[in-house]
Order: structure tokens, then C-alpha cells, then sequence
């Protein structure tokens, strides 16, 4: 999901049905973050694993149970 706020902010969540971040799983965001730049100001993978953390320039994972505690 790519959300734009009016002055042109971007954020983008991803979602993914594994536990784990494969190699390459962030590419998409990391593609959408560089394209933009300074629009960019976050990206956020929800997966079924346990921990969040940050993953790389405004980039981040968490659990998808975090919407719901």
C-alpha cells in the first residue's frame, strides 16, 4: 500500500504471510525510497514474525500483530 499525503509525502507498507525478511523482500520499498527522496518518509514491512526493527534508511519491520497492541 503506497499512501501520499497532500504536499506529497510518501509512505508505503508491505505485508508479508512469513515469520522472516528474505533477501531481496524490501527491494520494492527500497526502490520506491530512492525514486523518491526526500518524499519518501517511511516504509514499514508487517510480517508474522516477533521482533520490529529497523532495516535500513526509513525503513522498518514489525510484527503485524503490533496494529492490534
Amino acid at each position: 500500500m503506497v499512501l501520499e499525503a497532500a504536499d506529497g509525502r510518501v509512505a508505503a507498507i508491505e505485508v508479508k504471510a512469513a515469520p522472516g525478511l528474505p533477501a531481496g523482500s524490501t527491494r520494492g520499498l527500497a526502490y520506491l525510497r530512492d525514486r523518491l527522496g526526500d518524499r519518501f518518509v517511511a516504509g514499514l514491512v508487517l510480517n508474522t514474525g516477533d521482533d520490529a526493527q529497523r532495516i535500513g534508511d526509513r525503513l522498518q519491520v514489525a510484527p503485524v500483530r503490533s496494529l492490534w497492541s
